[in-house]
């Protein structure tokens, strides 16, 4: 029984370790890393619900975002290495500054930028788009590709979209069939079916955030 005791302890060590945004070299401090690392990225735009101190989903998608604007390895956990370069890192910059509000996909480093309208990227979110693999659906083979180029927002669902693929949460579609939504899989590589897939503690607050026609730009 006590073997028993001590095998649980370990295994919840273990889970606990695994689910931390950071390992033991850039966690000396605990909450106060924690509460840095959360302060260094919001100041940035990468998308936190609350700095507190206290890792939760947004914690560790920002991280996985700042690593994939910055050609780090996507891990989701803040190694020492990452937060001496978030100490020094800068807001990342649009490609696009037109004096509309608007949305850019950089599907290269899967990442969302919400830009204002003065040009300054407000919001990051990692995304998850188009696999490029072949896929069966409803009696014909498609391909997951996610459209390039500046297109709008055409169409939008206040809530959770059944399709035939699977749920979209409150999607904003910007092609036929194609939209940004939330998912509970965002893998840091593409592995849609053609959509841009946001975290889920994120989709609702986008989805308010995205008027109809607005314009999306999606690049490589």
């Amino acid at each position: 029984m006590k073997h028993q005791k001590v095998l649980v302890v370990v295994v919840a060590m273990f889970i606990i370790g695994a689910l931390s945004p950071f390992n033991a070299a850039a966690n000396p401090t605990g909450r106060a890393t924690t509460l840095e690392l959360e302060t260094l990225l919001a100041k940035l735009g990468y998308w936190i619900t609350k700095v507190d101190g206290v890792a939760d989903a947004s914690t560790r998608h920002a991280i996985t975002a700042f690593q994939k604007v910055e050609g780090r390895k996507r891990t989701g956990v803040m190694s020492g290495a990452d937060l001496k370069a978030l100490r020094v890192a800068e807001r990342p910059k649009p490609r696009y500054t037109n004096p509309e509000t608007h949305i850019e996909v950089d599907l290269t480093r899967q990442v969302l930028f919400y830009v204002d309208e003065t040009g300054t990227v407000r919001r990051i979110l990692p995304i998850s788009s188009g696999s490029g693999k072949r896929f069966f659906d409803q009696g014909t083979w498609k391909v997951a590709n996610t459209p390039r180029g500046l297109l709008n927002i055409g169409r939008k669902i206040n809530g959770v979209h059944k399709s035939s693929l699977g749920l979209l949460y409150y999607p904003s579609f910007f092609s036929p069939g194609i939209a940004i939504h939330g998912s509970n899989s965002i893998p840091p590589y593409p592995a849609s079916h053609g959509c841009v897939r946001v975290p889920r503690f994120a989709d609702q607050a986008l989805y308010r955030m995205i008027p109809m026609n607005m314009q999306v730009y999606l690049y490589d």
